[in-house]
């Protein structure tokens, strides 16, 4: 078999000392790498790419692997590349830099299946999806494990921003928060699993964003100025509205603006410019500002109400992953995070059966946050990810939705 992480010589800084501090074995993790082969996924940015050159200095031999999910077709490429053919251009010219074997494979159908459509579905059906999380869910971690071990590596390692604490002699594997509070990422993996984190390697979880870009730039990466992708990669500079409205026109037709009582108190041009927990832009003139209680989608209607009225008292969620993957009889307290970064909510969370499982959240503080069906919930102690679900239902003060 064809030995594929053979690599030449790593590239060096011009100035080792003015980047030590962050390889440190505190920093990126211990130099165990000796002997043994990771595949780095590579998506074109830079914490991808000073993801690989870590696992280099750690003395891994990387295989590096792009994922094609997305490529617009328009010329200017106005969907933002991070997952189309300039990324994988981008990620290539990387590994040429670190020295390491590079791969490309083309996901683009199984990320239209599960990512794409879902997104348009559930818009269209007055729901709010996280595609991120979806894509982690259906793609990026299944189908890259999978070919990881194909390849007869030792492990998996992204660019996310995350921490594993792994278990040993039978021990739980365990999520956390990333130390850098304003790029963290454990939101969108609260579905990894106990041999999925057991794979996996997140070396970019001790260090913040500044730190990353100084040693792409100490290493002479191409990509260490390359800009931020933007969230959801697939609408670009389009709003989501435009791009849900261009796949599913019927989302667009003009119906009630109504109160929570049922009165009519003007118009919306359609259900999907607006989400839960709107407050401006809804398109009405009063003296008080109203919130996005609901999205009608059987009578078209927005219905409206008071900030009060918005707040969630309980939730019911499905599709619930648990990160340790024991089911508990007994309800256990957590602080409840119901959006990307959002603020933790104290609650309180009964599981239901392990064979449909859903569970109820019950908030435990005088205001609850503002809820949709459809967003992920993860619960978290502390800074470790517990597991979550998505919403279903919303039991708010004003209504049931």
């Amino acid at each position: 078999m064809q030995t594929l992480a053979d690599t030449t010589t790593l590239v060096e800084p011009r100035d080792l000392s003015a980047v030590a501090d962050l390889l440190t074995e505190d920093r990126i993790g211990p130099h165990d790498g000796e002997g043994k082969t990771v595949v780095v996924a590579m998506s074109g940015g830079v914490d991808s790419a000073v993801t690989a050159l870590v696992m280099r200095k750690r003395g891994y031999k990387v295989i590096g692997m792009n994922l094609r999910l997305f490529s617009p077709e328009d010329e200017d490429h106005r969907a933002n590349p991070c997952c189309g053919i300039p990324a994988m251009d981008d990620a290539r010219k990387t590994c040429a830099t670190i020295g390491v074997p590079f791969y490309a494979i083309n996901m683009e159908m199984e990320f239209g299946a599960h990512v794409i459509k879902k997104f348009v579905d559930e818009y269209a059906a007055g729901r709010t999806p996280n595609p991120c999380l979806e894509c982690n869910r259906h793609v990026k971690f299944q189908h890259l494990v999978q070919r990881a071990r194909l390849l007869g590596a030792d492990c998996l390692a992204t660019g996310h921003y995350a921490r594993i604490e792994y278990g040993q002699n039978g021990a739980l594997h365990k999520l956390y928060r990333a130390l850098d509070d304003r790029k963290d990422q454990s939101y969108v993996l609260y579905t990894l699993n106990q041999d999925q984190l057991g794979y996996i390697q997140f070396p970019l979880g001790n260090l913040t964003k500044p730190e990353v870009r100084r040693l792409a730039h100490a290493f002479g990466l191409p990509v260490a100025d390359k800009p931020e992708s933007q969230e959801i990669c697939f609408v670009g500079n389009r709003s989501y509205a435009d791009f849900v409205s261009e796949h599913r026109p019927d989302v667009t037709v003009p119906g009630d603006i109504v109160t929570n009582d049922g009165a009519v108190i003007g118009q919306h041009k359609g259900l999907v410019h607006h989400t839960v927990g709107q407050r401006r832009g809804i398109g009405i003139q009063a003296q008080k500002p109203f919130f996005v209680l609901k999205l009608d989608t059987e009578s078209n209607q927005l219905v409206v109400g008071d900030r009060e009225d918005a707040e969630a008292r309980e939730l019911v969620i499905d599709t619930v992953s648990l990160t340790g993957g024991v089911w508990s009889d007994e309800p256990f307290e957590c602080d409840v995070v119901v959006r990307y970064r959002g603020t933790p909510t104290a609650g309180r969370v009964e599981l239901g059966s392990p064979d449909n499982r859903t569970a109820r959240i019950t908030f435990t503080t005088e205001h609850g946050p503002i809820a949709s069906p459809g967003q992920a919930v993860v619960f978290y102690h502390n800074d470790e990810v517990l597991g979550g679900g998505t919403i279903s239902a919303v039991e708010r003060r004003g209504a049931k939705v």
